[in-house]
């Protein structure tokens, strides 16, 4: 943040240096050299011009000509070069994937525009990352809600219904029982889906228990799916606070979601560990891979990503299976700090 708030002031004063002003003053101080060097050559060399030209003279102008037009050509492209480079930047640019940025090569007349378009790419970066935990905050609590009333309405529902097919089974005729016992296990289990579906859309063990409780049964739901997984937790991380432990959980839960769903493994790995002053969250399984498409989870995940300031990477090669990995920068300092 404290980059971009030093690109923006000078990106301000940009505005008062047109660059299109700078490039045509520069564009007509080449041409001008040009042709004075040409004309200078002219004057002070032996080679002379009759009037009307002789043929013999036509392969010198030729090949001033020539000369004037490459040396021309060369202190053109070398001026406007960086253009190449910021029209691949623009073509390549995802305001998911931040920090590509264009590099100043030293070139005076178009310093004032890489500033200024990379000053524009760290106002829409804000602007998206604001934007994105604005949106994620209203996604979590709409989760939250619809949590609570699946639990707490349809929940309770469900088991005053529970309750009532006991009393009728207890008092029912030998030949309905079996009938209704069958009726019993069918709302029994829809019972144990709703609750399913209020612990994925809002997690209480992750706000009772912590993260790692929260983690080893996301990793136990997966293997109930018959995916063998492998937790490897490492306990002695500084506090993350609720912010990053539920960016670490929802990363975690969509990685293993789309394991257990379109991966075809039967071997996954979590793994939650410090690197080089950084907490790191890994999932990987041995499944099919070629996941190259990102389709909206994948895009959730960078989102989710961008709000605490973490860098995710994803490695899907074809027959080799999928690997996700989370680097939350120097953990110590933000932990510190918050």
């Amino acid at each position: 943040m404290d980059d971009r708030a030093e690109r923006q002031p000078h990106a301000e004063g940009v505005l008062s240096h047109p660059p299109a002003q700078a490039l045509f003053r520069r564009l007509v101080l080449i041409n001008g050299l040009v042709f004075a060097v040409g004309t200078l050559v002219l004057a002070v060399s032996p080679a002379t011009v009759s009037a009307p030209v002789v043929w013999a003279e036509v392969p010198v102008l030729l090949v001033g000509l020539a000369v004037m037009l490459s040396a021309n050509a060369l202190l053109l492209r070398r001026s406007l070069a960086p253009l190449n480079a910021l029209t691949t930047l623009m073509q390549r640019v995802d305001l998911l994937r931040t920090g590509d940025r264009l590099a100043d090569s030293g070139n005076s007349d178009l310093t004032h525009l890489i500033d200024t378009f990379n000053a524009m790419l760290d106002r829409l970066e804000a602007e998206r990352s604001a934007s994105s935990a604005h949106a994620l905050a209203a996604q979590e609590g709409e989760r939250r809600r619809i949590a609570r009333e699946l639990h707490d309405e349809i929940g309770q529902s469900l088991t005053v219904v529970l309750l009532g097919l006991k009393r009728v089974v207890d008092r029912a005729p030998a030949d309905l029982r079996e009938e209704l016992h069958g009726v019993q296990e069918t709302v029994r289990a829809s019972l144990d889906e709703v609750r399913q579906v209020a612990r994925r859309l809002r997690p209480g063990v992750l706000d009772d228990l912590g993260l790692h409780a929260a983690l080893s049964a996301l990793a136990s739901d997966v293997s109930q799916a018959g995916i063998q997984v492998t937790r490897s937790m490492q306990h002695d991380h500084p506090d993350l606070g609720a912010d990053v432990e539920l960016v670490l959980y929802r990363i975690a839960q969509e990685s293993l979601t789309n394991i257990a769903r379109h991966a075809r493994a039967t071997r996954a790995e979590l793994c939650l560990a410090t690197e080089d002053g950084g907490l790191v969250l890994r999932v990987a399984d041995n499944g099919r891979g070629g996941a190259h498409t990102e389709g909206a989870g994948i895009r959730g995940m960078r989102e989710r990503a961008l709000l605490i300031g973490a860098r995710l990477t994803l490695d899907s090669p074809p027959g080799e299976g999928t690997r996700v990995s989370l680097v939350i920068p120097d953990i110590a300092n933000r932990s510190t700090s918050s």
